[in-house]
């Protein structure tokens, strides 16, 4: 979870490789409604997140036969992580990718071909409830050292 930009599919998709699991994208689970609303450079409220949480929760249950899954999407608020956890029955572990604004607005300049542009994401950043009890990675670590912590906490989970 984090901020867009943060590098959560980046990590996500490659822990999940190295762990062999699905990965989900959080993005490929928004109502066009929700994308179109971005791309005019709206930000989105809790009650707009709610299908699109409603959405990733089925696609979660609907992933067949997993010792674990990694989701990536941003779970800013308490509201969408509780809606994520009793959703999902409480089998879920946040792992917060966390940065400097100024990089990841860098990183979101950067990037190409994404409806999330960089003028949103002083919203994110305002909308973000610094989560309790989540493991928090700093981004500026290179992404095969948070890759490997994050399969480290996957595995200890599974394990548990």
């Amino acid at each position: 979870m984090g901020v867009a930009g943060c590098g959560k599919s980046t990590v996500g998709r490659e822990a999940a490789a190295q762990l062999n699991i699905p990965f989900l994208e959080g993005d490929d689970f928004h109502p066009a409604s929700n994308v179109a609303k971005m791309s005019r450079g709206i930000a989105l409220t809790d009650e707009d997140r709610m299908p699109w949480v409603d959405a990733m929760v089925k696609a979660c249950w609907n992933t067949p036969d997993s010792r674990a899954i990694i989701l990536a999407c941003s779970a800013l608020s308490k509201t969408v992580r509780d809606r994520l956890r009793i959703g999902l029955k409480n089998q879920c572990q946040f792992i917060h990718l966390h940065g400097d604004e100024s990089m990841i607005e860098k990183r979101l300049k950067e990037r190409s071909g994404h409806f999330f542009k960089a003028d949103l994401l002083a919203s994110q950043f305002a909308a973000l409830d610094m989560p309790q009890g989540a493991m928090t990675l700093d981004i500026f670590q290179p992404v095969e050292v948070l890759t490997q912590k994050v399969c480290g906490i996957i595995q200890s989970e599974n394990q548990a």
